[in-house]
């Protein structure tokens, strides 16, 4: 995956945290790279959600974040200075995509920012890919009556029946599963193969 650095003038960011030095100084930082933001240390709502979100993992909690199992609908980053492994699990189960340490160096902000955002992003392909592929593997059952039907219709193996609808589906430029449908449905018949 090739980076392409991401530029957040104009991101909405939302701070997660009880206001201090830290955040002031993540504030600040932030507001030098072109995005707004807004601190609050209590639960984010689910209905104005912000480009990013960067969270105190030291003292956050389970519904502090509107969303469940890591499915963060935006970049996340866990601003923490405990080493205890329940509070960086308890970051990961959020969804942080980076980390920010504490005490906050203006140095390590940018870096968590674009690592946030690309981890997001691969997380989201990652997801719309199976999601892609559960539906093709739910439509299998069409395909496998589409061959059962080529296979009945023209005296033909499995093998060959596959291939006819593979072909099909290659020239129309079709999912196989879309084309098999269409054999189904008696709407295609496959006239110029076999």
């Amino acid at each position: 995956m090739s980076l392409r650095t991401p530029n957040f003038t104009g991101w909405r960011a939302t701070i997660l945290a009880e206001s201090d030095g830290n955040t002031e100084r993540l504030g600040r930082q932030l507001a030098l790279l072109g995005l707004s933001v807004v601190r609050q240390w209590h639960p984010l709502g689910a209905e104005a959600l912000p480009d990013l979100v960067l969270v105190d993992a030291d003292q956050g909690w389970d519904d502090l974040l509107p969303w469940e199992g890591g499915a963060a609908p935006c970049p996340v980053i866990a601003i923490l200075g405990s080493e205890a492994p329940g509070r960086i699990d308890w970051a990961i189960r959020q969804g942080a995509g980076a980390i920010i340490p504490k005490p906050v160096a203006a140095s390590a902000i940018y870096p968590a920012l674009v690592l946030a955002h690309s981890i997001h992003e691969e997380r989201a392909a990652k997801a719309l890919r199976i999601a892609n592929l559960e539906e093709r593997l739910k439509l299998r059952p069409v395909v496998y009556a589409a061959i059962q039907r080529l296979k009945s219709e023209r005296m033909i193996d499995d093998e060959r029946a596959y291939g006819l609808l593979r072909d099909g589906a290659m020239r129309r430029r079709l999912p196989i599963e879309q084309l098999a449908a269409f054999v189904i449905g008696g709407s295609e018949t496959l006239r110029e193969v076999g």
